[in-house]
């Protein structure tokens, strides 16, 4: 075809497939992208009918159902451009409908690119509703569950459609984004999402039960359906489309159940929580949901005594015959009266706080608790005031995981010689009755925005983001914030530090209420804001009102005193920071660099890739700043443990049976655990996800390592390997016990096992299931050795281990160390009859007894990249 020629040049009728082959010659020249679209807009003016034209091209050519920008998408939407040009090839409804069986075919195989010009250019949103339906129908039931709910959405099909029908095998494919864009427009299908996943949450619901009902679904991931996973996609639903909680109740209640298990973690076992505290929070938690009140009284029984869980029931009103026996009958003898003993640990108490922990300078009647706006008036005058620092903190009543973000409840301001408390509660309160709620967000932007008043915080970005929760008007305060000074920079630079503290390498004695009244000998590690107090000033903050309700009114003394601390401990700490940098590891130019430029930005997202981390043994790189960290010292998995959050539990089994240290939450534990779990064993954290931004905080720089969660157990384990650069050995795979961690064996000849296995038969009457035998270890000798677990041995590879010797060979049992009983009773049959194995080897800590089988050869070919040739007798290549 000539590209000079005019359109009126084109013979009428030309056929569709003739344009094609000339457009598909033009498409194979890149650099006529010109001439193609000229080509396509003359082509599509010489055809008789460009609607039905368009489907011949599209059914007589294949490259359209590919992604990305075809041909045919191409020639589609420059179709669309057209007919907006020539409205008069769209006017007749009647060829349109006889057009619409061949567009819906196009549909069920197009990418989701070419569905909305397609649509529009077919007016199929004018279509027989009906029709489409039965269209969509018959490919959800071909099984494109898919294409049914994205074709479903371009033509705003939902709401004739069954909701639970059209998203439940999307979400048993893990394809939630499609389910969250199918209901988002429509208020009535997100409840009825949401109650259908709460259903999926009650107690006893099996998830294959549903399945059975879908058949041909591609990537179904049941793994995603534990109550845990399905409760988080729950409360983020919620939170996106506003939805009232009570439509999930049995989501509502396990997490008000985790929340309860939380603060008694936080009460009896951390001892972190005051009584006051602790009983506000279980009254709110538990309110009158008697579910709820029953598990209290469980937890109750489990962590106190029958006497405080009557008390309980008696508050919350339960009826006896609901009571556990020993409960309704302490309950009947119970009688309430304060005892003397707790008047004077409370008195003991209070004297032992001036001791041990910060005390504000100022005397009480400098801290003022402000409610109105008259008195909010005196603060304005002080604190707007040029060349004023402020320091700068904020409370809010914790939400436990809750929906939504918290409300600030109080706002302190320290001057030098006193400090403010915003009631903010009752300030916004006042304000929308006098019809002037602009006017505290207002005084607050001009504080943040004066460039001549310098602001001190801690996690500053963090109290501001709650600022926006309370007052919309500040959402952009990140941004236009002055001299700001986050106190969080400066900590991490200190912890980074390697110079002992003047003041901070002296140990503080910090013990709670409980630990100093029973002389327990417990003691909780000082962290954030209250470990740079004790580093810098010398005496840690008391945290124990930090878990308060703050919206509860009055406020007690402690909560007062409490939240003009936190404020006024920022003055302190920026005036001695700021006198001598240098006695706490930092640079001379510290003041400079405090009270320069805001200091509040959005935090970067570091690539998993480079981050800068330190080798376990604590090694730290050295160097120029703009040059790659270089990597850590090679360690062997003897000298590298770990604590692996409960989401990768298949992680953790892969290090340990490579022989690293491997610790593993409990599926029912707090991811906080394992940053105590860290600290006090000096573990590096392997965690995933939203928890690393939690934990990281929480200990030492580099001993928190995020995983990524999308890959599978193996490939997570050898990123880790690779990362802290710890080189594994033949002989160090398999050298824990794979149960109980313990790298410790006894090794039993094949004979002497057989005896043990007939003894614990013969013993079998008493209800054992394994045998008692003694370790024949010299004295300071230990059974130290390499050996795999159950049924996955080395073959031919034998470790070093002790002898089980000595024995009565008629004896049915004797002690180990410790008195740990031998497993023997799990051995199979068949396996002591096999002459291949002459030894077997039990973990000296659990008494599980394994074997050499199968299984080493295939995790040294698993993870022969990153093994290295120790001397080891064997090959990995005659193993694998």
């Amino acid at each position: 075809m000539n590209q000079n020629s005019d359109s009126s040049d084109q013979p009428t009728g030309q056929d569709p497939l003739l344009l094609l082959k000339t457009l598909q010659l033009l498409w194979t020249k890149k650099e006529m992208k010109k001439q193609l679209k000229e080509e396509i807009r003359r082509g599509f003016a010489g055809l008789e009918d460009p609607l039905a034209g368009l489907l011949d091209m599209l059914e007589s050519s294949s490259d359209w159902k590919g992604k990305g920008h075809s041909l045919g998408y191409y020639i589609t939407t420059e179709l669309q451009l057209w007919i907006k040009e020539h409205p008069a090839v769209q006017q007749s409804g009647i060829k349109l409908e006889k057009l619409q069986a061949r567009v819906l075919r196009i549909l069920a195989q197009c990418p989701a690119n070419l569905l909305d010009p397609l649509i529009s250019i077919y007016q199929l949103h004018t279509a027989d509703r009906n029709y489409l339906l039965g269209h969509v129908s018959h490919l959800y039931h071909k099984g494109d569950y898919k294409e049914a709910a994205i074709l479903s959405i371009k033509l705003k099909l939902q709401p004739d459609q069954d909701v639970e029908k059209m998203c439940t095998p999307l979400l048993l494919q893990d394809k939630t984004n499609l389910v969250e864009d199918y209901v988002g427009e429509y208020p009535e299908l997100q409840s009825k999402l949401l109650h259908i996943l709460d259903t999926w949450c009650e107690p006893g619901f099996n998830i294959r039960d549903i399945t059975s009902q879908y058949q041909g679904l591609s990537r179904y991931k049941p793994d995603k359906f534990n109550r845990k996973m399905l409760s988080k996609l729950v409360f983020r639903l919620l939170d996106r489309f506003n939805v009232d909680p009570a439509l999930c109740p049995n989501v509502i209640n396990q997490r008000h159940l985790r929340t309860l298990n939380y603060l008694f973690y936080k009460r009896f076992v951390e001892k972190t929580m005051t009584q006051e505290n602790w009983t506000d929070h279980v009254q709110s938690t538990v309110g009158e949901n008697r579910w709820l009140q029953g598990h209290l009284i469980q937890l109750l029984i489990h962590y106190c005594d029958l006497n405080t869980a009557a008390r309980w029931a008696q508050r919350c009103n339960l009826p006896k015959e609901v009571l556990p026996y020993g409960v309704a009958d302490e309950l009947q003898k119970l009688q309430i009266q304060e005892r003397v003993e707790d008047a004077s640990k409370a008195d003991n108490y209070e004297e032992s706080k001036k001791k041990d922990y910060y005390q504000l300078p100022i005397p009480r009647a400098n801290i003022h608790f402000l409610q109105t706006w008259e008195e909010m008036l005196q603060c304005w005058e002080k604190v707007l005031q040029p060349g004023q620092v402020v320091g700068i903190d904020m409370e809010w009543r914790p939400s436990f995981g809750m929906v939504g973000k918290p409300r600030v409840s109080l706002l302190q301001m320290a001057l030098k010689d006193e400090v403010f408390l915003l009631d903010l509660p009752r300030l916004l309160e006042q304000a929308e009755v006098e019809g002037e709620k602009e006017k505290l967000p207002h005084f607050i932007q001009m504080l943040y925005s004066d460039a001549a008043i310098t602001k001190l915080g801690y996690g500053m970005s963090g109290d501001l983001s709650s600022l926006a929760a309370t007052w919309s008007a500040l959402k952009d305060m990140n941004k236009q914030a002055q001299s700001v000074v986050d106190l969080l920079t400066v900590d991490k630079q200190l912890q980074k530090s390697s110079i002992d503290w003047k003041k901070g390498s002296q140990k503080v004695d910090v013990l709670s209420p409980e630990q100093r009244c029973e002389d327990r000998e417990f003691k909780q590690p000082e962290k954030g804001l209250s470990l740079l107090v004790q580093h810098v000033l010398g005496k840690p903050l008391d945290k124990t009102e930090q878990l308060s309700n703050w919206e509860k009114r009055p406020l007690r003394e402690e909560q007062i005193l409490y939240a003009a601390s936190d404020a006024y401990c920022l003055l302190e700490i920026y005036e001695k920071l700021c006198k001598d940098p240098a006695s706490f590891g930092l640079s001379s130019d510290l003041t400079g660099s405090l009270v320069g430029k805001p200091s509040i930005k959005p935090r970067a997202k570091k690539q998993l890739n480079k981050q800068e981390v330190p080798s376990p043994s604590g090694q730290q790189c050295k160097g120029s700043k703009k040059e790659p960290s270089c990597p850590p010292a090679p360690i062997s998995p003897k000298e590298f443990s770990v604590v692996c959050d409960n989401m990768l539990q298949g992680l953790g089994r892969y290090l340990r049976c490579l022989g690293v240290d491997v610790q593993m939450l409990e599926n029912d534990d707090d991811h906080r655990r394992a940053a105590e779990i860290a600290r006090q064993e000096g573990r590096v954290i392997l965690t995933s996800g939203l928890p690393y931004q939690t934990l990281q905080s929480q200990v030492a720089e580099g001993r928190c390592f995020s995983v990524n969660c999308s890959e599978k157990a193996k490939e997570q384990a050898l990123q880790v390997l690779k990362h802290f650069n710890v080189q594994v050995s033949l002989a160090d795979i398999f050298s824990r016990c794979q149960v109980c961690n313990c790298d410790k064996y006894l090794k039993v000849s094949r004979e002497r096992m057989r005896q043990l296995v007939e003894g614990s038969r013969q013993a079998s009457g008493d209800g054992s299931s394994g045998c008692l035998v003694r370790c024949a270890e010299k004295p300071g000798q230990s059974c130290d050795t390499t050996v795999p677990a159950c049924d996955a041995a080395q073959a031919s590879y034998t470790p070093h281990s002790e002898r089980l010797e000595g024995q009565d060979p008629h004896g049915a049992s004797a002690a180990l160390a410790e008195g740990m009983v031998l497993q023997v009773a799990a051995i199979p049959p068949g396996v002591l009859d096999k002459a291949e194995l002459t030894d077997f080897y039990c973990c000296t800590r659990c008494g599980k007894v394994f074997w050499e089988g199968s299984h080493f050869g295939r995790v040294v070919s698993q993870f022969q990249d990153v093994l290295v040739n120790a001397g080891d007798k064997q090959s990995i290549y005659e193993l694998s």
